[in-house]
């Protein structure tokens, strides 16, 4: 099949009115080039997306459930996740060169990147010297689909080693609902106080869900 569906195909599209106007279907039609025996490749993107439920969810597919798919295997999936790790180095690379409070937008979407897709609760900080500039990030905890355990101290003692005077905290819910639990509000607290114990200061807590954020500051809890 040659003929694209619609009117224009999604490079010259994406020439023409710049990459922002493409579809989640077009864009991945792009990456994936040719479809396969009697499906043009813009039908199997649409396919895909449909069976995944989101861009979002065919991204952080893993392996064996990539390949399952009809037309996917080992060159598709090398494909997708690089995609996906060059997105996450674009925005750690903007991050590196930015304060995190004069981008807090930057700041986001490199969070978001390593916490969305993540299938257990991962808690991450950022660490960030004394102009607000980023040091270095650590998962520090990794916890089941629900919870993880957070221990204050650990933090400390991890932001004492890089010698960092600000700290970003930020945990995903893999469910996909990012409004705090009280168990969340409270470590919060306990993180606080522990920190200013050295005068490091927490500037943020994001809780990321699939879609959307919380964040702390911007609700004036911090």
């Amino acid at each position: 099949m040659n003929a694209w569906p619609g009117c224009m195909p999604p490079r010259e599209k994406l020439l023409k009115f710049g990459a922002a106007s493409l579809t989640d279907t077009e864009l991945l039609a792009i990456f994936l080039r040719t479809g396969v025996a009697g499906i043009h490749v813009m039908e199997m993107a649409g396919n895909l997306i449909a069976e995944f439920g989101s861009f979002h969810n065919l991204m952080s597919a893993d392996y064996p459930t990539l390949c399952a798919q009809k037309g996917l295997g080992e060159s598709k999936y090398t494909q997708i996740q690089a995609i996906s790790e060059l997105a996450s180095r674009c925005s750690f690379s903007h991050l590196a060169k930015e304060g995190a409070l004069c981008n807090p937008k930057i700041t986001r979407e490199f969070i978001y990147n390593i916490l969305s897709h993540r299938e257990r609760e991962v808690f991450l900080v950022l660490f960030l010297d004394n102009q607000y500039r980023f040091i270095s990030h650590d998962e520090l905890f990794i916890g089941s689909i629900s919870s993880v355990e957070i221990h204050p101290r650990e933090i400390v003692r991890e932001a004492l080693k890089v010698n960092a005077a600000a700290l970003i905290l930020a945990h995903n819910h893999p469910s996909g609902q990012a409004e705090p639990s009280e168990a969340d509000n409270l470590i919060t607290v306990r993180i606080i106080k522990a920190c200013a114990l050295l005068d490091i200061r927490v500037l943020d807590h994001l809780v990321i869900g699939h879609g959307e954020y919380v964040s702390f500051a911007e609700r004036g809890w911090i």
